[in-house]
């Protein structure tokens, strides 16, 4: 597939009655997006935190009674986005969660394709909060090769850190998902930048995906700041800033934008910088590809 057409969410916290009200939310969120052509849809980190609103406030005011409340929905959460894509026809990267996974509890993004598979990938790097909370890695660095191509996910401070971003690319990606969760505009900040110079080190497309507003309610996801955008390396066949689409801050919203797959190996291979093929040339660059999972 030479071009991808990609939705990223600008994601607003919702409190619910029932799973029902999720389910709709949730479809009207895919509809929308497949209904402009979208083929790989990308909602926020921590974004299925909100379903700890169906178990009261005692339980979604607490961080660790919200992780067990949502690690009891995990298999009603993933077969409501596993239908929607199947239904649909496209690609979605859900929410993501902290959850209990045996003695471990990682914060997960699960990708799913429109035949039925699904993709996981567990944040690597914990911020100061997630390490107070106990949230901590589990599974390796990987890469996903779908219908769509090869497709890469650092979980919003993962995306901070290149050897993460370039074991992806050395695996094939041309494309990694950054799904994020801040509360400050600071934060925000930092996923965006980080972002930003992942795409132009490796060479690729990066997108990320924020939470938005308030949810006084929630231990975890209480305020939320932020606005999506895709971007790509500042070289020929991309914009000149490197921005493919970018949001209004703070507006529910999705962000469309264009993965041009030919372009990306034509910079890999001519560009007018060479940053993917010199990164070696470093003191100490040397990184292991990350581990390949076939959905498709």
């Amino acid at each position: 597939m030479a071009e991808i057409r990609i939705a990223a969410a600008q994601y607003p916290i919702d409190s619910f009655a029932d799973f029902a009200g999720f389910e709709a939310k949730l479809e009207r969120w895919v509809a929308e997006a497949a209904g402009e052509g979208a083929q790989l849809l990308v909602f926020p980190e921590y974004a299925a935190m909100e379903l700890a609103s169906l178990f009261g406030p005692e339980v979604a005011g607490d961080v660790q009674q919200s992780i067990d409340a949502l690690t009891t929905l995990l298999p009603r959460l993933d077969a409501a986005h596993a239908d929607a894509a199947e239904r649909h026809k496209v690609h979605i990267l859900a929410g993501s969660l902290a959850h209990r996974r045996g003695s471990r509890t990682p914060n997960t993004a699960r990708l799913f394709t429109p035949n039925g598979r699904m993709g996981v990938q567990d944040k690597q790097m914990m911020t100061r909060g997630e390490r107070d909370w106990g949230v901590a890695p589990d599974g390796p660095i990987r890469v996903f090769e779908t219908g769509l191509g090869l497709i890469g996910i650092a979980i919003c401070y993962d995306i901070e850190f290149p050897l993460i971003a370039r074991a992806q690319a050395l695996a094939g990606a041309h494309v990694i998902l950054a799904p994020s969760c801040t509360a400050t505009l600071a934060g925000y900040s930092r996923v965006h930048i980080g972002a930003m110079a992942r795409s132009l080190e490796s060479q690729c497309v990066t997108v990320q995906s924020p939470l938005v507003g308030e949810a006084a309610w929630s231990a975890v996801v209480d305020r939320n700041t932020g606005r999506a955008g895709i971007f790509g390396p500042p070289d020929r066949g991309f914009p000149a800033t490197g921005v493919i689409a970018e949001g209004a801050l703070n507006k529910p919203q999705w962000v469309y934008g264009t993965a041009d797959l030919a372009a990306i190996d034509e910079v890999r291979r001519d560009g007018m910088v060479l940053t993917m093929h010199h990164w070696d040339e470093q003191h100490g660059a040397a990184v292991a590809p990350a581990e390949v999972v076939t959905l498709d």
